[in-house]
């Protein structure tokens, strides 16, 4: 891994996407009106933010407009600007017009087919970049810290327990947990962990580390792959018996249940953020009313300007057809009866039913997780770089050029997950002083000050500065 330093010149303070939006002050100077006002001089790294903002919101309003003539003038102009070596801001611009360019070219799905249809990514290539994110960020981490404490917690005296992953790639978590139980005071318990996941490599490789841990440990465990997808999965594989203690640990999972027979490509429209023919005098406008950060502007542009359609399901709400599918889910494992289900997911409203909407919430997040690695990393990291294209630009595309049951990533916030939960059944269980500890302890050790935590009614939010990213949850049924 690369060393934690900054090149001379690339501090976060001066280019940080996150202070663009909420802290930097927009200059009528500046001159957004002027098509390629960076021909003629050099722009400092806030300018030309700035105008990559500007010039994102633009062509994502041509596209969602269906003006794709002036969608490639935008997307020409943005590429005179983006990196993905650059500034941070520089390089999520970079993904965002890959992205937007990617949507362009699905509305000819031949050329979109052919364009993609050398396109292999490597299962080693996957499992390698998952381990640089967690590596390169704490996030994870602190997930597993959370989880584990609180299934320790509800196993108290327990002698059978069996733990379901939902998502078992990273045999990290569950070393952790073999360790903790074999020094527990009343001995170790036997320990069964389901683990469910689509490549059967991985599960492999899961059922070797954890079985040699476990005998190392001198603790009787078995391991139980399940080779399936979420959606499809067989609840009677999972073979949870009469007598064991249950847990369900669920990390980044359920949001990709929200796409299942989804119907809102045929119902979403498109509502223009700024007028065709503005040519930037929207922002203009903005500046003379005194808005004075582009968080303002950005903030008040989705109340004055943008108005979604009274069906579109703005801010994603457990919308019917999205809901019955995670419902369904959800009550399955309801009738399993677990003494405790551990829930992360990405804090962030990339389900809106509108193109504009998802940008604007995807740009906020997604340069919160650009800016951490601007502040941790090197820029010449290759493992930032691989975690930049192949995890995040991978997402941002799925949330920007895709629809239907296309489009897995629909994170919400803590307050939908809540909601969907509480109505299946599920109540919530606040997450220990103890563990709240030992997961504010390893953040505070990380080496940087930029990585937060909260706690929010019991459970946990993980922020990048004041930018929730991450939130983790426990839940059993009610009786």
């Amino acid at each position: 891994m690369e060393s934690m330093f900054q090149e001379e010149g690339s501090s976060s303070v001066t280019c940080s996407p996150l202070q663009l939006f909420s802290m930097m002050s927009l200059s009528p100077s500046i001159g957004i009106g002027s098509p390629y006002p960076w021909l003629s001089r050099e722009l400092k790294s806030e300018e030309r933010g700035l105008y990559l903002i500007h010039l994102l919101l633009t062509c994502a309003n041509h596209v969602a407009s269906g003006n794709l003539e002036n969608a490639n003038t935008t997307l020409e102009q943005i590429s005179q600007l983006a990196s993905p070596d650059g500034d941070t801001m520089q390089r999520i611009s970079a993904y965002f017009t890959e992205a937007l360019a990617d949507r362009i070219l699905k509305t000819w799905p031949g050329l979109h087919r052919a364009l993609n249809s050398t396109r292999i990514i490597l299962l080693s290539e996957e499992i390698l970049v998952k381990k640089f994110f967690f590596e390169l960020f704490p996030f994870l981490k602190v997930a597993y810290i959370l989880t584990n404490q609180a299934i320790v917690e509800a196993m108290e005296g327990e002698k059978m327990v069996h733990v379901i992953d939902l998502n078992a790639a990273e045999p990290a978590q569950w070393i952790a947990l073999l360790q903790v139980l074999s020094a527990r005071s009343e001995g170790p318990p036997h320990l069964r962990i389901t683990g469910i996941h689509q490549q059967k490599e991985i599960l492999d490789q899961m059922a070797h580390k954890l079985s040699e841990e476990a005998e190392k440990l001198d603790i009787p465990f078995q391991f139980n792959p399940v080779v399936s997808k979420l959606e499809n999965l067989d609840f009677d594989k999972l073979r949870v018996k009469t007598g064991e203690a249950l847990a369900i640990s669920s990390i980044l999972q359920l949001h990709s249940l929200l796409a299942l027979d989804d119907e809102s490509s045929s119902r979403r429209k498109t509502t223009p953020l700024f007028s065709r023919n503005s040519n930037g005098l929207h922002l203009q406008k903005a500046l003379l009313m005194n808005q004075n950060t582009l968080g303002d502007f950005l903030e008040k542009d989705m109340v004055n300007g943008y108005s979604p359609s009274p069906d579109s399901g703005s801010s994603s709400p457990a919308s019917s057809t999205a809901s019955m599918n995670i419902e369904s889910f959800l009550n399955a494992l309801w009738s399993l009866s677990p003494k405790v289900m551990v829930v992360t997911e990405q804090d962030s409203n990339h389900n809106g039913s509108t193109l504009m909407e998802r940008l604007l919430e995807a740009l906020y997040s997604y340069a919160a997780f650009f800016d951490c690695l601007e502040s941790t990393v090197s820029r010449t990291s290759l493992e930032r770089l691989k975690v930049e294209k192949m995890l995040f630009g991978e997402e941002i595309k799925n949330i920007i050029a895709c629809e239907g049951v296309e489009r897995k990533e629909r994170h919400e916030k803590l307050d939908k997950w809540f909601m969907r939960l509480d109505l299946c059944g599920f109540g919530n269980v606040p997450l220990s002083y103890y563990g709240m500890l030992q997961a504010r302890r390893f953040l505070q050790s990380y080496g940087c000050e930029g990585y937060r935590m909260r706690e929010e009614n019991g459970c946990i939010v993980t922020c990048w500065q004041d930018r929730s990213l991450f939130s983790t949850t426990a839940w059993r049924p009610r009786k």
